[in-house]
């Protein structure tokens, strides 16, 4: 199994009015429409997808697999999805409450929260 995400750009801005691929939507209670309802996507971002694993049970290491070894490996990408010398050394460090503190793309900070 593994965990993956539709968020789309207005994901952790809240609710309101934005825009997604030229069209207008709407973002409420967790999904995102168009004007004629229809549903174009989530902001469900992969820490919250990992907070709702682990309230579900399922153990750390396990739901950590789920966001990274196994989309990686899912796609034939060798080189992320772990941590390993060699490796492109993406990653995310969540703080005590797995909320997102800071980002590493290729061992480079992209995301440092003070």
């Amino acid at each position: 199994m593994l965990l993956v995400s539709d968020a789309v750009r207005a994901a952790g801005l809240g609710a309101g009015k934005s825009e997604l691929g030229g069209q207008r939507v709407t973002v409420r209670g967790g999904r995102v429409t168009l004007p004629d309802g229809t549903l174009a996507g989530s902001v469900l971002t992969l820490d919250q997808a990992l907070r709702g694993a682990l309230a579900a049970g399922v153990p750390l290491p396990e739901a950590s697999a789920m966001l990274a070894a196994v989309p990686a490996a899912s796609l034939g990408l060798t080189d992320r999805g772990r941590l390993a010398p060699g490796l492109r050394a993406d990653l995310v460090v969540l703080g005590a409450d797995f909320a997102v503190e800071e980002v590493y793309v290729a061992g480079q900070p992209v995301l440092e929260r003070s």
